[in-house]
């Protein structure tokens, strides 16, 4: 663990005063983007706004752009846990926050892109699947968000 805490990149990172807010910004931004972009979906599959477009074209529509900010967030995020990597891996918060994102991208990519792409999925079944993406990438950014509350 000592090697986390005093390795060349977070003594790097840690004596540069603008790394962690413009890491913070594109990994708000990156967040913003993706979690837009699924919600987009989801809410289509909910029977929610953007009826024009079938849900399967909205997400061949979003999905580059879900990718793209989603590897913003996590880059963008290894650069802010390199900071303290200590205090991040001790934490409750960014512990359920992690666990959270894993579980919303294999969530995202399997069953949520499996109904998603489906034309003959029923309503209850795109509903639940839906709610369940939405409840756990808001968890992910609950869990963001208390991170600052357990020092």
């Amino acid at each position: 663990m000592l090697f986390l805490q005093a390795n060349p990149v977070s003594t790097a990172l840690n004596s540069v005063s603008w790394i962690f807010p413009a890491s913070e910004i594109f990994h708000i931004v990156g967040f913003g983007v993706s979690i837009g972009t699924v919600a987009l979906v989801d809410f289509s599959l909910l029977g929610v706004g953007l009826r024009r477009k079938g849900t399967p074209q909205l997400l061949k529509n979003t999905a580059p752009w879900t990718l793209i900010a989603l590897v913003i967030v996590i880059l963008a995020g290894f650069v802010l846990f390199l900071t303290d990597p200590l205090h991040y891996l001790e934490n409750p918060a960014f512990q359920f926050k992690i666990t959270c994102l894993v579980l919303v991208i294999l969530f995202n990519y399997t069953i949520h892109r499996k109904i998603a792409l489906s034309e003959t999925a029923s309503t209850s079944t795109s509903a639940l699947v839906a709610i369940v993406s939405l409840v756990l990438w808001v968890s992910v950014v609950f869990g963001g968000l208390f991170i600052a509350f357990f020092q």
